[in-house]
C-alpha cells in the first residue's frame, strides 16, 4: 500500500507539473470549453429527425391544434421583404476622401496665389482691378511699350531734371529721367549687368538707358507692339498718367518699381502652375481663372466652395446619378455662395472632386425589411385529432417537421457539428482578445485570464437561464476598471458577435446591453472614486434604457397601442443596468483582493497617508518619509510627461523604502546630524552593505504582511535593481588593497534585483538616484544641475539597469530635464525681506 501511495503521489506530481508548465494552454482549453458549453446550450438535445429523411414510423396527431405553417408564413414575409426599398446613408469615409481632395486643390490654389502675391497690389481708387491684372500679366513687349510711352509723355519734364542732374547720370539722352528713387524700392529689384547693386540715385529713365533692368524690362530692339486696339493697354496708360498728374513723377516711378516686382511674382506663379506635378490642377485652374480673382473674391470663393460641397455631400450623391443633375445642383448651390465672376472656376473645381457618397444603410434597410416582415400575420392551419401526419418511410417535409415539433414527437441528440463550429469561433475570438492585449501592452497574468473568463461567462449564463436583462453593465464596468478600456470594449464587442449565433436574443436587447457595456468599459478607468463609479452606474442605466427606447422608436414599435409596453420594457432595461452596476461596485473590492488587481481607486486608497504602513514610515523614519515625498514628486512629473500610470507611480513610490524601518539609523537621512553608526559602531563595509541591502528584503516582507498588491511590491526591489552600493564598495576596495587576504566580491555590494521591469519602476529608480543629488545642490545653475543628472542617468544606462524597463535613451534625457524643472520649482529664489529694527519702545 505504501508503494502504491508513493506511485500515486508521483503520478500526481508529474500531472501537476505538466499542468503548471502548460498552464496557458490549459486556461485556453478551459475558456473554449466553458464558453462553448454555455453559449451553445441550445445545441444540446437537438432534434434527431430532419427534413428530407424518411419517417421511422407512421405518426398521427394526438389532439386537435392550430399550427403555424412556417414555410408559407416565411414565403409571404420574404415577398414583403423583397418589396421593401433599400435605405441609403452617407458614407463617412468616402465623404472624408472627397473633402480631403477638395482641400488639396484649394491648398494648391492658395500656394500659387501666395507666389503671385497680394492682389490687388495697389489702391483700387488709383488703379482699377482690371488694370492691375493687366499690368502684372501683360507680355514683356507690352510692358516695355507702356514704360516707353510713359517716359515719352514726360520728356519735357525729364529734360529739365536731366539738366539739373547731368553730373550724376553721366550718360544724358533725350527724354531721360534722372530723378532719385528710394533705395528700398530699387535695390532689391534691379541688379546691374555687372553684378553691382543699383544705387538710389538711378531713376527709371537712367535704368532704361543703362540696360540694368531685368530682361523683360530692358529696352532691347524689337518690333514695335501694336497697341492701338488694346483697350487694356490704353486704360492702364491713362490711369498711370492720371496718377502721375495727381501726385508726382517720383511716386509714379515708385509704382512702376512695385509693379515690376509684382510681375516677377506673377511670372513665378505661372511657372509654378505649369509644373508637371501640377498636371491635375491645370485641368481646373488657369492663369485667368485663378489669378484674376482678388484676394477677397478668392476667400469668398473658398468659403462658398466648402459650403456648397458640405450641402451637396450632406444631401448625398447616389451612385449612378446623371452628370447633368449634378451639374445643375452645383450651379444652383454656387449661385448662392460665391461672387459672380468666380462661378465658372468654382463649378469646375466642385465637379472635379464631387463623387457619389451614398451607400446602403444595411441596418436601417434590415429594420425596414424586418418591419415589413413583422407586419405579415402567421399562416395558421388547424390539425384535427387523429389526423395522419406522416406515414412510415415517407420523406419528412418542412410542414411535417413543424407539426411533429409542435406535438414534441421529434427525437433529440447533441449537434456536434454546430458545437465544433461554435468552438472554432470562440477560439478565434479568444485569439483576437489576446492580440488586442498584446497590442495594448497589457501584461495579463493567468489569474487575469481566469477573471476575464468568469466575467465573460456571466453574460451568456444569464441569457441561457431565459433572463434578457444580463450582465452587460457589470462586465463592462469591471473589465474597464481592472484593465485597459480597449480590453473591455473588445470583450463586449466579441460577445455581441458570438451570442446571436446560438442564443435567442433580440437584436435591440443585444445592442442596448452592448452600448451599456461599452460605456462602462470606456469610462471606468478614468474615474477616481467610488462615488464617480456610482454616477457612472446611473449613466449606464440611462444608456441601456435609452438605447432600447430609441431603437424601438426607430422601427416604429413605440407608436400606436404598444407604446406603454415599450416604455415599460425600456424602464426594466434601465433598472437592470443600474442593478448590475451596483453588483459590480459591491464585488469590485473583493475581486481586487482575490485577483491581486490595482485600479485607480485602489491606488488612491493605498496612497492615503493615513494607511498604517505610511503612518509608521512618517513616525519611525521621518527622514526617509521626506525623501519618499520628494522622490514621488519627481517620479510623478516624469510619469505624467511620458504618459505612464501616474497613480501607480505615486503609490509605488510611497512604499518603495518601507524596508528602512527595520533599522532607521542605518540610513543617513534618519540620523538627523547625529553620529553615523557605520563609521562609529560597525566599521565594516561588508556588514554595512548587508544592512543597506536588507531594506529591500525587509520591505518585501512588510508589503506581503500588509497584503500590498504585487504591482506595488515590485517597486521595492526594482527601484534598486542590481545597482552597486558604491560608498561601501570603495571602502572595501581600500581595505583589500591594505589587506590582501580579504576577498572582494561584487555580489556582496550589489542589490539582488530584479532590475526595473516596467517604465513606472524605472522612473522611480531614476528619481530615487537623483533626489539626493538635487537636494545637495545649493547655488547651482539649471545647466549644472542638468549636467549632473545626465551623468547619473548615463551611469544607470551603462550599468544595464534600464534594459528591461522599456525606457528609451531619448526618454532618459527628457526625464533629466523634467527633474531639473521640478527642482527649480522647489528651489526658486525668494525675496530678501529687510530686517525689522526694534523700536525704541519695543
Amino acid at each position: 500500500m505504501a508503494k502504491t501511495l508513493r506511485i500515486r503521489r508521483g503520478i500526481d506530481a508529474v500531472c501537476l507539473g505538466w499542468v503548471h508548465s502548460k498552464r496557458s494552454s490549459v486556461v485556453l482549453a478551459i475558456a473554449v470549453v466553458s464558453l462553448t458549453g454555455v453559449i451553445g446550450n441550445k445545441l444540446y438535445n437537438q432534434p434527431q429527425l430532419a427534413v428530407g429523411t424518411p419517417a421511422p414510423e407512421t405518426m398521427k396527431a394526438p389532439y386537435t391544434a392550430s399550427i403555424e405553417d412556417k414555410e408559407e408564413t416565411e414565403a409571404q414575409r420574404q415577398a414583403a421583404s423583397r418589396s421593401s426599398i433599400p435605405v441609403l446613408m452617407v458614407d463617412v469615409q468616402r465623404t472624408e476622401r472627397i473633402n480631403k481632395n477638395l482641400q488639396q486643390l484649394l491648398d494648391e490654389g492658395n500656394k500659387i496665389r501666395t507666389t503671385a502675391g497680394v492682389f490687388p497690389f495697389f489702391d483700387t481708387s488709383v488703379l482699377s482691378i482690371p488694370t492691375q491684372h493687366y499690368l502684372r500679366s501683360c507680355s514683356a513687349s507690352e510692358w516695355k511699350t507702356l514704360l516707353i510711352t510713359l517716359k515719352n509723355t514726360s520728356q519735357q519734364k525729364s529734360d529739365l531734371l536731366v539738366g539739373k542732374n547731368s553730373s550724376i547720370s553721366g550718360n544724358r539722352q533725350p527724354g531721360g529721367i534722372a530723378q532719385k528713387l528710394p533705395t528700398s524700392q530699387y535695390l532689391p529689384l534691379f541688379p546691374s549687368s555687372t553684378g553691382s547693386p543699383v544705387t538710389e540715385h538711378q531713376s527709371l529713365s537712367s535704368l532704361l538707358n543703362s540696360g540694368s533692368l531685368p530682361l523683360f524690362l530692358s529696352p532691347i530692339a524689337e518690333k514695335p507692339v501694336n497697341i492701338s486696339q488694346n483697350t487694356d493697354f490704353t486704360q492702364a496708360v491713362a490711369e498711370l498718367k492720371a496718377y502721375r498728374a495727381s501726385t508726382s513723377e517720383r511716386n509714379l516711378d515708385s509704382l512702376i518699381v512695385q509693379t515690376s516686382q509684382v510681375r516677377q511674382s506673377y511670372t513665378q506663379a505661372k511657372i509654378q502652375l505649369l509644373q508637371p506635378e501640377k498636371a491635375n490642377s491645370q485641368k481646373i485652374y488657369s492663369e485667368t481663372a485663378l489669378l484674376k480673382l482678388s484676394d477677397n473674391e478668392w476667400v469668398q470663393a473658398q468659403t462658398g466652395i466648402r459650403q456648397s460641397a458640405d450641402r451637396i455631400l450632406a444631401q448625398g450623391i447616389p451612385p449612378g446619378l446623371p452628370s447633368s443633375i449634378l451639374q445643375n445642383a452645383v450651379k444652383l448651390n454656387v449661385q448662392d455662395f460665391v461672387p459672380k465672376n468666380s462661378e465658372p472656376l468654382v463649378s469646375k473645381l466642385l465637379l472635379s472632386v464631387l463623387q457619389p457618397n451614398l451607400k446602403n444603410d444595411e441596418e436601417q434597410t434590415k429594420q425596414q425589411i424586418q418591419q415589413a416582415s413583422d407586419g405579415v400575420l402567421p399562416v395558421m392551419v388547424e390539425v384535427q385529432q387523429g389526423e395522419l401526419i406522416v406515414t412510415k418511410g415517407e420523406d419528412i417535409t418542412k410542414w411535417h417537421f413543424d407539426v411533429l415539433e409542435h406535438y414534441q414527437l421529434i427525437r433529440r441528440e447533441n449537434n456536434w457539428l454546430e458545437l465544433t463550429k461554435l468552438a472554432a469561433t470562440v477560439t478565434a475570438a479568444i485569439g483576437i482578445f489576446v492580440l488586442v492585449g498584446k497590442r495594448m501592452k497589457c501584461k495579463l497574468r493567468q489569474r487575469d485570464y481566469v477573471l476575464v473568463l468568469l466575467l465573460t461567462l456571466s453574460t451568456p449564463g444569464v441569457l441561457a437561464l431565459g433572463v434578457p436583462y444580463t450582465t452587460w453593465s457589470a462586465v463592462g464596468l469591471l473589465l474597464g476598471s481592472f484593465y485597459a478600456p480597449a480590453l473591455g470594449v473588445t470583450v463586449v464587442g466579441l460577445l455581441l458577435l458570438i451570442l446571436p449565433m446560438t442564443l435567442e436574443i433580440s437584436m435591440i436587447s443585444l445592442l442596448a446591453g452592448g452600448a451599456a457595456g461599452i460605456l462602462g468599459s470606456s469610462m471606468a478607468q478614468k474615474l477616481r472614486s467610488r462615488e464617480e463609479l456610482a454616477l457612472l452606474g446611473v449613466a449606464i442605466a440611462v444608456t441601456q434604457g435609452g438605447v432600447y427606447l430609441i431603437m424601438k422608436l426607430l422601427i416604429g414599435a413605440a407608436f400606436g397601442g404598444g407604446w406603454y409596453f415599450v416604455l415599460q420594457k425600456s424602464g426594466l432595461f434601465a433598472l437592470s443596468g443600474l442593478a448590475w452596476s451596483i453588483v459590480a461596485l459591491g464585488l469590485s473590492p473583493y475581486l481586487e483582493k482575490v485577483f491581486d488587481l490595482v485600479t485607480p481607486i485602489r491606488l488612491a486608497e493605498l496612497a492615503n497617508p493615513n494607511r498604517p504602513l505610511l503612518k509608521r514610515l512618517a513616525t519611525e523614519t521621518p527622514g526617509t518619509f521626506q525623501h519618499t515625498l520628494l522622490v514621488a514628486t519627481l517620479a510623478e512629473a516624469a510619469a505624467k510627461k511620458l504618459g505612464c500610470n501616474v497613480e501607480l507611480v505615486r503609490a509605488g513610490t510611497l512604499y518603495h523604502d518601507i524596508g528602512k524601518m527595520h533599522d532607521p539609523l542605518g540610513f543617513i537621512e534618519n540620523q538627523m546630524g547625529g553620529p553615523n553608526k557605520h563609521e562609529t559602531e560597525i566599521q565594516d563595509p561588508w556588514k554595512s552593505a548587508a544592512i543597506i541591502k536588507k531594506h529591500v528584503t525587509e520591505g518585501l516582507v512588510m508589503a506581503q504582511k500588509h497584503l500590498l498588491p504585487t504591482a506595488i511590491q515590485a517597486f521595492i526591489p526594482e527601484h534598486q535593481g542590481t545597482m552597486l552600493i558604491a560608498y561601501f564598495y570603495h571602502q572595501a576596495q581600500q581595505m583589500c588593497q591594505e589587506d590582501p587576504t580579504l576577498v572582494l566580491d561584487d555580489a556582496d555590494f550589489r542589490y539582488d534585483g530584479p532590475i526595473p521591469q516596467s517604465r513606472e519602476t524605472g522612473i522611480v529608480m531614476l528619481a530615487d538616484s537623483c533626489e539626493a543629488a538635487l537636494r545637495s545642490l545649493k547655488d547651482a545653475t539649471p545647466e549644472q544641475a542638468l549636467a549632473m543628472l545626465n551623468n547619473i542617468l548615463r551611469a544607470k544606462w551603462q550599468d544595464n539597469q534600464m534594459v528591461d524597463s522599456g525606457l528609451t535613451r531619448q526618454e532618459m534625457s527628457e526625464i533629466s530635464q523634467i527633474f531639473v524643472d521640478v527642482w527649480q520649482q522647489f528651489h526658486h529664489k525668494r525675496i530678501a525681506y529687510p530686517k525689522l529694527k526694534a523700536g525704541k519702545n519695543g
